[in-house]
């Protein structure tokens, strides 16, 4: 049994490598782009650029988790894997159709919401990418249920390299934000052409009979997922829609650019870490289950220290990245990074709860956080601009992650370790105040980053964060021969 678990535990974590390191190239290729765009669009542009990518991808991944977990669940429990791909593929198409159907209709009430008319012609534009977006998901979906972690990664990677390939391309020919758009579809129907080489649903394929429990199932997760989505860009939607300009709406749209790493290795973690908890829980081995839970947690908290790293010289990144026209940018993005990671850490709770068959629990860490951001939106936005927009989002990630947490310490009586916690908080503010008071301009801000960040890990080991046992593990990790410890 220990055996079993254990594999099932390295299969998972080194397919979720394998996807958060094709998913990671979307930090690099999202970076160039961001910069591109910035410089040849101007912030007004690129404000409404930001604005119709935040509501197209909101309704995109809205749309798409409502079969997300459900589909890679019912696939790798199938007898017949090409007959329910096909069928939950049927369920994908009709979903997407319908997502750009009402987004193409919503356009024009939209963009009146946010006083911008010729925002309405860019979002029924990008309409085009949902239904081509969602299929997508299906077909990664299918590629995780099945075990093919390594075609999911190659996918994930060529959408990253095709989009900033394609948007520089067509906005060089001179069509604006409307190039950007093109560019971003083009970059879903190359993923889908990479997906199609490994996985070939038939819409025609024989049709097999209603997937049991799929709705129960997929009804309470897509509620859950509608909720976290909202607050995901609730704060840029409630900034425009309170009298923000285009130009803010830019500043506040590249900061959370910035802030993007925690939720790619949520997207990469989270399904892998579900279904690794399901087949230990099925297995009988709730005791690996249990200390893959809480390893999980300790690894979100060993990601502190970089998020306060990233925050102590949010103003020489931005200047980096970015030109010195998006200045404002930087005390958005300092906020923004702790909630990003905070969301990452209700995504693995939240994880946990749905393996235990409690996915109704989900509901009561994302509702209230819509309704708690909403609130503190409309009261402070008004008054105090995008930095409220920014604290308001922080502040509710965090009572969310605590109630998330709480809700898994209840259910498998797993928390993150506490000496983990206490040496996370130390090496943070120990990070941030060193990047805070070490001037760095240009090409040097990422050399600070590269040595500061070298020297968390370090400092986890001085602390006596790892021991023998995991550095064992480390080198079998990546097929070491081991020179110590159990055979």
């Amino acid at each position: 049994m220990k055996s079993v678990g254990g594999g099932l535990v390295r299969e998972a974590a080194r397919g979720a490598l394998g996807v958060f390191l094709a998913e990671a190239l979307i930090l690099p290729s999202g970076f160039v782009t961001a910069m591109y765009l910035t410089r040849r669009l101007g912030p007004a542009n690129y404000g409404l650029f930001s604005v119709a990518a935040s509501a197209a991808a909101s309704v995109a991944w809205t749309a798409s988790s409502l079969f997300a977990r459900a589909t890679v669940k019912f696939v790798s429990e199938a007898e017949d894997p090409a007959a329910v791909g096909a069928e939950l593929l049927r369920v994908h198409v009709a979903l997407g159709t319908a997502a750009t159907a009402v987004f193409f209709v919503a356009a024009t009430p939209l963009a009146a919401l946010f006083g911008e008319s010729e925002l309405a012609f860019y979002l029924r534009l990008f309409a085009v990418d949902l239904v081509v977006f969602i299929v997508v998901q299906a077909h990664r979906g299918i590629l995780v249920g099945t075990g093919r972690f390594r075609e999911r990664a190659l996918a994930a990677a060529a959408r990253s390299v095709a989009r900033p390939l394609l948007i520089v391309l067509l906005v060089e020919l001179g069509l604006s934000v409307a190039g950007a758009i093109l560019g971003s579809i083009g970059a879903s129907v190359a993923e889908l052409a990479v997906c199609r080489l490994y996985v070939r649903p038939r819409l025609s394929a024989r049709r097999v009979r209603p997937i049991g429990d799929l709705w129960v199932y997929a009804g309470p997760l897509f509620l859950s997922a509608l909720c976290m989505r909202l607050f995901d860009r609730l704060d840029l939607f409630a900034l425009k829609a309170l009298g923000g300009s285009a130009v803010t709406a830019g500043f506040y749209g590249a900061a959370q650019n910035l802030s993007l790493a925690p939720n790619l290795i949520a997207l990469s973690l989270s399904p892998l870490l579900l279904s690794t908890l399901g087949r230990l829980a099925r297995a009988g081995d709730s005791l690996m289950a249990r200390r893959t839970a809480r390893e999980t947690m300790r690894f979100v908290f060993a990601l502190l220290p970089f998020a306060a790293l990233v925050a102590g010289c949010s103003g020489e990144i931005v200047a980096l990245l970015f030109g010195p026209s998006f200045a404002p940018a930087a005390p958005l993005l300092s906020p923004l990074i702790i909630a990003a990671l905070a969301v990452l850490q209700i995504s693995v709770a939240t994880a946990i709860l749905i393996a235990d068959g409690r996915p109704r629990s989900t509901l009561a860490v994302g509702a209230p956080m819509v309704a708690s951001a909403l609130l503190g939106d409309i009261a402070l936005i008004p008054r105090f601009g995008a930095v409220a927009a920014a604290w308001v989002t922080t502040v509710v990630a965090l009572g969310g992650a605590a109630a998330a947490t709480m809700m898994a310490l209840g259910v498998w009586r797993v928390a993150p370790p506490r000496g983990t916690v206490a040496r996370s908080l130390a090496l943070a503010t120990l990070a941030y105040l060193v990047a805070a008071v070490w001037p760095a301009h240009g090409l040097h801000v990422i050399g600070k980053l590269v040595l500061v960040g070298l020297a968390i890990p370090s400092g986890f080991a001085l602390l006596g964060e790892f021991g023998t046992e995991e550095r064992v593990a480390f080198r079998s990790f990546f097929g070491l021969r081991a020179s110590a410890g159990p055979g």
